[in-house]
């Protein structure tokens, strides 16, 4: 018992140190940060090639057809956005509503619209760039009660940090592993249901395969059964950079009754809509994780 609590102690006390580190770094000017981010990109790319081969072999698999040199600016356009993206997280923990709004503009009319009739929303968004200032700008320009399923980190101490970023404006967080339990509590309201719908599944039997770049690759269940469940309408979304530092989010309506198309259907059309969206920015999706990291089996069911 004593050890349990010297370590929740202590790694409360490292917690603190770690965000005040980070909050003093985020009080640093946007150009003052892409200087940071600048250098960081120097030493991920150029020195330890932090995860390149997995970046790589992605883009090798998913554009067969394109030459070496545009694979290479993708990659390089893709770090830069990636180490860009850091940057602008650690700005969140500072950052007030006004400057937030100014760097993120979304015509939400859809989900207004949605919303004016009283009904729940479900959005099935993609790791695109930059997703975390979109969580903090989309409850400021939203009535709705916006929620956010989230998968914890391993490490407790920067999960904890996300948390405090998160939900600085507003977000409601629901650990990815306890939605059923605490949704219940917002059945009787209007709810914006955010979900990034490109994981990787934890366990690939369970999961729904399709094929994704002409490969098959499995997804998670989970946002169609959710809408199914409740007949939730759902709205795709995602987003571009207009310039460094500033995005626009895009949505389109993909059905309003999700129990009336074929069980995977709205997975597959979110997958295709997913595909659609990187092949017209390909450097602005997170490609360091690996999408095809499972290898399909006859037993795990067709590919959808």
């Amino acid at each position: 018992m004593k050890g349990t609590l010297v370590q929740v102690y202590l790694c409360s006390g490292m917690y603190y140190v770690v965000f005040a580190f980070f909050y003093l770094i985020s009080l640093l000017p946007l150009p003052v940060l892409y200087l940071f981010s600048d250098f960081v990109y120097f030493i991920i790319y150029h020195v330890f090639g932090y995860r390149k081969k997995v970046v790589v072999n992605n883009l090798e698999m998913a554009f067969p057809e394109k030459t070496l040199n545009e694979k290479q600016k993708i990659t390089k356009k893709f770090y830069r956005n990636f180490t860009d993206t850091i940057f602008e997280t650690i700005k969140l923990m500072s950052a007030g509503k006004n400057l937030i709004r100014s760097h993120f503009a979304v015509d939400f009319s859809i989900v207004d619209e949605l919303y004016a009739r009283g009904k729940k929303c479900q959005l099935h968004l993609g790791h695109n760039f930059n997703w975390e200032l979109a969580n903090l700008a989309i409850p400021l320009g939203s009535p709705y009660v916006f929620i956010d399923i989230y998968l914890p980190l391993g490490s407790k101490i920067f999960d904890r940090l996300l948390l405090y970023i998160r939900s600085r404006t507003g977000t409601v967080l629901i650990p990815v592993n306890n939605v059923r339990k605490v949704m219940v509590q917002y059945r009787n309201q209007p709810y914006l249901l955010s979900l990034v719908a490109d994981q990787n599944p934890g366990n690939p039997s369970k999961a729904l395969w399709l094929n994704f770049f002409g490969r098959p690759a499995p997804f998670m269940p989970g946002p169609e059964n959710i809408a199914r469940r409740n007949n939730t309408p759902v709205v795709f979304c995602h987003f571009t950079k207009i310039r460094r530092g500033y995005y626009q989010g895009h949505s389109v309506l993909a059905t309003e009754d999700p129990v009336s198309l074929p069980p995977g259907e709205l997975t597959r059309m979110y997958v295709r809509y997913l595909e659609n969206v990187i092949r017209n920015n390909p450097d602005m999706w997170l490609w360091s994780h690996r999408r095809w990291k499972h290898e399909w089996k006859e037993e795990y069911g067709k590919v959808i």
